[in-house]
């Protein structure tokens, strides 16, 4: 009887195991086959993974559930009033999050939370319609710990059909439906464009996965799970095989701001791609004193001296890519010091700083800035807030300008 339950046993597990391979090597991706999903990372990189699964990358997008959701859905603080007779009200029914419209008590409209975007500093919201995404009007900031409109919205008239570009989600997602089509002449070519701008639900990759930096992982996965104790990674990206204008280029993609004339989607880009097959200049976006803190770090640190003087200076030397930016500022002043050896201050900054002159370099140095094309407004009418957030230029910054 004892035999007779060991066999069992063994029997049941040979089959979990088979069944959860069989599983794994029939996950297709909507990238394709050659992409295994982050999912297969965590068996080999578990710490990484743990971490990155937790950081703003990671939730640069994401289901719109009670569990991902910033901002509040309980009487008192779910609320924002346009007008005397107008207000939207945050609501959850069910298992479902709504934005319910009322006007003179009455319920007009009700759309649905159901993709949401960022998590670090703000995060707005979309409703799926016909194959579309639209933005809600309503978003929450962290700043004010409440409710606002969300950018470029008005805060006396409600409006439900403003429609979110695709090219949002070339930074906020790492996938979302999109056929290609080639345009060439006898000896170059000219574009890669996209056949359609509508989306589909299920090709929507949420948040900035580990393929989407490192590239099509099938191939990795199976080498590796078959030869365990190879030590050098195989068929994969590692950033520390990259150049440096490789490695800057990855995150430039999404850094670098939106000015530029697009050749090529975000979404066919693959570390180690040159950056320039997919955007190329234009007069406008030369225009430097322009440089949004929101959109384009790198053309904002690639103005400061540091960078232009440093041969290996690139953003993983200050950002860890698998986590979330450092809350603690002295990280970063230890990074700056190793460069600035016997740097000297001004008597008056020396008085103004204090015990933090060699702890908090960029308070001073970076200082948060506010964003033109993020500002908001509170519920009942009130002030135009900006959204701040610490720039990228590294430089000497008079007191006022700060």
């Amino acid at each position: 009887m004892k035999k007779a339950k060991f066999l069992f046993s063994i029997l049941a597990l040979i089959i979990l195991f088979t069944s959860c391979k069989k599983e794994s090597d029939n996950y297709i991706d909507p990238r394709g086959t050659d992409y295994a999903g982050s999912e297969s990372c965590i068996q080999c990189h578990k710490i990484q993974s743990e971490s990155a699964f937790h950081s703003s990358h990671f939730k640069a997008s994401s289901p719109a559930t009670k569990e991902n959701i910033l901002g509040h859905f309980k009487n008192g603080k779910n609320t924002f009033v346009y007008d005397a007779n107008t207000k939207l009200v945050m609501e959850e029914r069910r298992d479902t999050l709504y934005q319910v419209l009322y006007k003179n008590g009455k319920e007009v409209q009700a759309y649905p939370f159901e993709i949401l975007f960022g998590i670090k500093n703000a995060q707005t919201s979309a409703y799926w319609k016909n194959h579309y995404t639209f933005e809600l009007p309503i978003s929450y900031y962290k700043s004010i710990n409440d409710w606002a409109t969300s950018p470029g919205y008005s805060a006396t008239v409600p409006n439900f059909e403003r429609q979110i570009d695709k090219e949002c989600f070339g930074c906020h997602s790492s996938n979302i439906a999109s056929r290609y089509v080639t345009t060439s002449s006898d000896s170059i070519t000219f574009m890669t464009m996209e056949v359609e701008d509508f989306m589909s639900k299920r090709t929507l990759i949420y948040g900035i996965d580990c393929e989407r930096c490192h590239g099509p992982a099938k191939q990795h996965v199976r080498t590796h799970l078959k030869f365990p104790d190879l030590k050098k990674a195989q068929n994969i990206v590692a950033f520390k095989d990259l150049k440096k204008q490789q490695r800057i280029d990855a995150c430039a993609i999404c850094h670098s701001g939106n000015d530029k004339l697009k050749i090529k989607s975000r979404f066919q880009y693959k570390p180690g791609d040159d950056l320039l097959d997919y955007f190329r200049g234009v007069p406008a976006s030369n225009d430097s004193i322009n440089y949004d803190v929101h959109g384009n770090q790198l053309g904002l640190l690639a103005q400061s001296k540091c960078f232009k003087k440093s041969e290996a200076m690139d953003c993983m030397n200050c950002h860890n890519p698998h986590e979330n930016a450092s809350k603690n500022l002295a990280t970063y002043s230890s990074m700056c010091i190793s460069c600035h050896q016997g740097i000297e201050h001004t008597p008056s900054t020396i008085k103004t700083a204090g015990k933090s002159l060699l702890t908090n370099c960029v308070e001073c140095h970076m200082p948060k800035q506010d964003s033109k094309a993020i500002r908001f407004q509170k519920s009942n009418g009130g002030a135009m807030s900006s959204y701040s957030l610490r720039t990228h230029k590294i430089a000497v910054y008079p007191p006022n300008k700060k």
